[in-house]
């Protein structure tokens, strides 16, 4: 069994993967802002984290010592047209979502590198690939993401080290509940898709915490992992489309 540090534990899909790692029989180290979100599950260490602040980072994994597998799971979501995107928010978004997980697996990376071994698992998205109207910014951040993950893929894998991306579609978790979205006056792009096509094919939390603990224990990870049905049938229909135009997919 291996030691397996989740960020995001407390709650969502970080608390789905966790228990799902737990259930399993692995040593499982939860990590969340608010430790006390962490105090039902049946973990080896409960510890604070949070992503977007580097003292925090580095005493959690001092304090977590070695480890096997990192699940590094930040992701937040605003809906803007571009035009409306707040600039300072935006930038907010990429040092949680995207510079944030970067944070994390700098921690990581001395240790694993030094035993030769370990797994870096980011959770990205379907928004990773292909984008929404309104959702360019969540996706810009995960964008961003999986050409940071495919660099260190290259540059690690010397060292026994492993980097995946995860891609989920919509998930059941709560996250798409009443997102913050912002408009400028007199809307002009009032009534675009938005998400709904992802949230019609919505999967659960359990059912990406299994696929990723699957993932996760075999001996070889892929780079890029989609997850679910409805992503793998969107991220097919994206590698068959031209990209000279823009993608537009309604998942069905």
């Amino acid at each position: 069994m291996s030691t397996v540090l989740v960020t995001g534990a407390g709650r969502g899909i970080g608390r789905a993967i966790t228990e799902e790692f737990i259930q399993r029989g692995h040593r499982v180290i939860g990590t969340a802002r608010d430790p006390r979100s962490l105090e039902k599950l049946d973990l080896d260490q409960r510890l604070a984290l949070d992503v977007t602040d580097d003292a925090s980072v580095a005493a959690a994994f001092a304090s977590a010592g070695d480890v096997d597998i990192v699940v590094v799971n930040p992701a937040e979501i605003f809906y803007a047209a571009v035009e409306a995107i707040p600039l300072p928010e935006l930038l907010r978004l990429f040092d949680l979502n995207t510079v944030g997980a970067i944070r994390v697996a700098q921690a990581a990376l001395a240790g694993m590198r030094a035993r030769g071994d370990g797994k870096l698992l980011f959770m990205s998205s379907v928004l990773g690939r292909v984008v929404l109207p309104l959702g360019s910014a969540y996706a810009a951040t995960k964008w961003a993401l999986e050409a940071l993950v495919e660099s260190l893929a290259i540059e690690v894998e010397p060292f026994g080290i492993q980097a995946a991306l995860l891609e989920p579609g919509a998930v059941s978790s709560g996250a798409l509940d009443n997102v913050t979205s912002y408009t400028l006056a007199d809307d002009p792009y009032a009534g675009l898709a938005g998400d709904d096509d992802l949230r019609a094919v919505m999967i659960t939390p359990e059912q990406v915490a299994t696929e990723i603990a699957d993932a996760a224990e075999k001996p070889e990870l892929p780079l890029r992992i989609p997850i679910g049905d409805p992503a793998r049938a969107v991220l097919a229909a994206r590698h068959a489309a031209p990209d000279d135009v823009p993608f537009a997919h309604a998942a069905d």
